[in-house]
């Protein structure tokens, strides 16, 4: 009895970590569906190089060096076609640089004789060995191609080494050339034909859908001042805006590695040769920069900021509007970049925004009762400081829309209608400035 509830307890063990393991998965899958794509990819592409091995003509031809083909294709095949192509070239070019210079220092050993040999072959082998990892730290070689260094640190050794031992080592490194060429032709291939991934890409998506976070939590943050609601849903909703600060602030590693790759990437879809790729990164530093005071400025989302009785209704609306404002400017360059057009010259909505900015120091210069409410002061500082983030993103996205020839609105169509749109909250903003700046000056008097 006692065996047979330990067998129980095991089954009922295995089936619950077998559940759990079963949700993980369905968790990786849902997350991003390219995965299954991938690896079905990458299982591809081992069985086409494997044929080297299979077909008996093909491995009277390679021999054993058709191994290095099928471990090209482990090393090289990334998710992504432009890591791969990167991580192809680099491994190409390395390994043919390293067999020529490694089968000239075995000529160059070989001269004064067998017996010195071995020793110029251990000097050589330091030498490029520290100058080679000493390279490795430079900032740009790490960037773009460290695996190419470590290649070439390894192909030198392997083939400079060998070559003390055995008299082919010239049809030995052709062949080894020759078969990790055919793996990596074959990863490319595949990456590029079977459903690729491009990292530009996934690059343009990343930078539109951060500004569009920031957007949001403007928006909500407008919403949750003006009303000082506090249910437990909109603290849900607070909480999910904050993680989304979060994942904006941690998405630079992410951003340099897309653009690294998408530098390798050839042309495709509507991304152009030698597509302004850097300009994202410019933009992703400048949407971090403002995720940093919306972080700051999250800290108030659930407390209690009070101002005095006189200015409390102006000092919420102006706020409240000032924030609404900078997060619908943010989600129409959010899907400027999104859909690749130019963004309305002038943004009318950045320009309402600054209307709103103009008003909002005016409140600060002139509204006395500010001084005796600290928090909705700091408020309005990371608001201005936010305005101005906004302002920044704008011309550096315009910069990328002038270098990367981004559509132009059709005058004719939906831009025209929020032309008219914007330019009417302008002139109820410009009208409504002269009458807050009154009302201030009013009770600063009083």
């Amino acid at each position: 009895m006692v065996f047979e509830s330990k067998i129980r307890e095991m089954k009922t063990s295995f089936l619950l970590e077998m559940a759990k393991f079963t949700r993980h998965v369905e968790k990786i899958v849902q997350e991003d569906p390219r995965r299954v794509i991938h690896s079905l990819k990458v299982g591809f592409a081992l069985t086409l190089v494997s044929l080297l091995y299979y077909l008996q003509p093909l491995y009277k031809s390679f021999g054993i060096s058709a191994m290095w083909a099928i471990i090209t294709v482990l090393l090289v095949f990334e998710f992504s076609a432009g890591a791969t192509i990167g991580k192809c070239l680099n491994r190409g070019l390395a390994t043919l640089v390293a067999s020529a210079l490694a089968l000239g220092a075995l000529h160059l050993a070989s001269i004064p004789g067998k017996h010195v040999e071995p020793i110029l072959i251990g000097m050589f082998v330091f030498v490029q060995a520290v100058a080679s990892t000493f390279i490795r730290f430079l900032p740009k070689v790490k960037a773009s191609y460290d695996y190419g260094m470590l290649i070439f640190i390894l192909t030198f050794c392997l083939v400079s080494i060998s070559g003390i031992r055995t008299n082919e080592i010239f049809e030995l490194a052709c062949m080894r050339i020759l078969t990790i060429f055919i793996g990596g032709s074959t990863s490319v291939i595949v990456s590029i034909l079977v459903y690729p991934v491009w990292a530009g890409e996934d690059l343009h998506k990343l930078v539109a859908q951060n500004i569009e976070k920031l957007g949001k939590f403007l928006e909500a943050f407008a919403d949750e001042f003006s009303n000082k609601s506090s249910s437990v849903a909109e603290s849900q909703n607070d909480g999910l805006f904050l993680s989304g600060l979060n994942s904006v602030l941690d998405s630079k590693n992410n951003e340099e590695t897309l653009a690294n790759f998408a530098s390798w990437e050839p042309r495709h879809g509507q991304f152009a040769y030698r597509y302004p790729w850097k300009q994202y990164l410019k933009i992703g530093n400048l949407t971090r920069q403002c995720a940093c005071r919306l972080e700051a400025l999250g800290g108030y989302l659930n407390s209690k900021i009070q101002a005095p009785e006189e200015t409390n209704g102006t000092i919420q609306e102006a706020l409240s509007e000032m924030s609404s404002e900078s997060g619908k400017a943010l989600k129409q360059l959010a899907r400027a970049i999104e859909t690749m057009t130019r963004p309305l010259s002038p943004n009318l909505r950045v320009e309402n925004l600054k209307i709103e900015l103009k008003n909002q120091k005016s409140l600060l210069k002139s509204n006395g009762y500010l001084l005796q409410a600290i928090p909705v002061a700091v408020v309005a500082s990371l608001l201005i400081d936010i305005a101005i983030c906004v302002e920044n993103i704008e011309e550096a996205i315009n910069e990328l829309a002038s270098c990367a020839k981004f559509k132009s609105l059709d005058p004719n169509g939906v831009g025209e209608e929020s032309k008219k749109e914007y330019r009417i909250d302008i002139l109820v903003n410009e009208s409504s400035v002269a009458n807050q700046e009154a009302q201030s000056s009013v009770q600063a008097r009083s």
